[in-house]
């Protein structure tokens, strides 16, 4: 069995994203739990990647509207009669950080926040998720992990990882509520 101290090990050595500065004196930190350790190595992720800015990319908004903006949606105008009320059915792109990438990573975090982590851990990932307040959070169940990454976003790399790690691992239990993670963390 592999002690929960080496996934870090392992992680740190295969996501080199987390020793971006270097090798440093770093102090040692004791987990209680596998689901405690990813979501410290999420938690520093994240910060590091808002200091960097979250990523952001276009999404077609389709709206109603008074006046004219992007395209026009002819066949939906007609289709549900919006010109009987002066307005018109258009296409637009806007330019916003409800990314596919922010909103797993979103999902991943509102997940750490109900599983069974210290409260300063909770504390942490609530005062993260402000900055996710215009992000969506997805249905875990339908996450397509086939992610292309690019310069654009490599440094969303490793935190997709953890993410796919945190919500394919943590399983919640019915008996106690407690979060249990599956065999592979634990072998």
């Amino acid at each position: 069995m592999i002690r929960i101290q080496n996934i870090y090990y392992m992680l740190s050595y295969a996501f080199q994203v987390l020793n971006e500065d270097g090798y440093k004196q770093v102090a040692t930190e004791e987990f209680e739990n596998a689901a405690e350790l990813c979501a410290a190595i999420l938690i520093k992720g994240v910060s590091s990647q808002l200091k960097r800015g979250l990523g952001k990319e276009y999404i077609v908004q389709t709206e109603e509207l008074s006046s004219l903006r992007g395209k026009i949606d002819i066949s939906a105008s007609v289709k549900e009669q919006t010109m009987l009320r002066k307005r018109l059915v258009c296409n637009y792109d806007e330019f916003s950080v409800n990314s596919y990438m922010n909103r797993i990573i979103r999902t991943t975090m509102d997940t750490l926040v109900r599983s069974n982590i210290s409260k300063d851990r909770k504390k942490q990932l609530r005062k993260l998720l402000i900055y996710f307040a215009e992000v969506e959070p997805l249905n875990r169940e339908s996450i397509n992990w086939k992610l292309q990454f690019n310069k654009n976003n490599q440094t969303y790399q490793m935190l997709i990882s953890i993410c796919y790690l945190i919500l394919k691992g943590l399983l919640q239990t019915t008996s106690d509520g407690s979060t249990k993670l599956m065999d592979f963390l634990d072998e």
